[in-house]
């Protein structure tokens, strides 16, 4: 049994449930974190000494912390090519962009943009900052158009682990009222990924409760 903890407005918990339902898999979700709380309790802790989200626990698997460990692992034991590939040299095609969109793109977006655009009271938004926060994603963004030039998928012309980091940001960044650069490849990504019923179910849902929360 799959149990997964964390709120669904979490952006790297919504990444986690949407690889969840491309593999065809089902889990019970606890709400935690945000205006639930329970991070800080002793049981918590004790699956992520961090006391961050999300968790995951598999059966008797110990418990499994950060989104990216989170994500092979789910590829690893229900997923397969082109997903995640079995063999070593075809899956680093895939983990290779899995981790750049992990560090260079996620973590460029929730922080530095989203946070100052949406979770931020808007008397209180440093323009100047979102700016020069988003012209940094975007730089990443471009080399992301340039890749989708070539094919469907990050990683080829199939959906696969590498999409998951990319993709679960790109319904806040295309949604917030910012000024964005014309990337047309990775609009275009953008729409194929809202076709997608996972995507959608997961990702593609109000946030609302978030804004202007700090």
């Amino acid at each position: 049994m799959l149990k997964l903890y964390g709120r669904a407005t979490s952006s790297n918990v919504q990444a986690v449930l949407w690889a969840l339902q491309e593999l065809g898999q089902n889990c019970e979700r606890i709400d935690v974190g945000g205006k639930f709380g329970g991070l800080d309790t002793p049981e918590f802790r004790a699956m992520n000494p961090h006391g961050h989200i999300p968790v995951l626990l598999h059966d008797k698997t110990p418990a499994i912390f950060e989104s990216g460990a989170i994500l092979r692992y789910l590829g690893a034991v229900f997923g397969a090519a082109p997903f995640w590939p079995a063999d070593p040299a075809e899956r680093a095609q895939v983990d290779k962009w899995a981790e750049w969109a992990k560090i260079e793109v996620a973590n460029n977006f929730t922080r530095p943009v989203f946070w100052r655009v949406v979770r931020t009271p808007p008397a209180r938004h440093d323009k100047p900052a979102i700016r020069a926060a988003v012209d940094r994603l975007e730089r990443e963004l471009a080399l992301a158009d340039r890749q989708l030039a070539q094919s469907s998928f990050l990683a080829g012309d199939a959906l696969s682990l590498a999409d998951i980091p990319l993709g679960h940001i790109l319904y806040r960044y295309f949604d917030i009222d910012i000024d964005r650069r014309d990337l047309p490849h990775l609009r275009a990504y953008y729409q194929r990924l809202t076709e997608r019923p996972a995507y959608r179910d997961t990702v593609m849902i109000s946030y609302d409760s978030l804004r202007n929360t700090i």
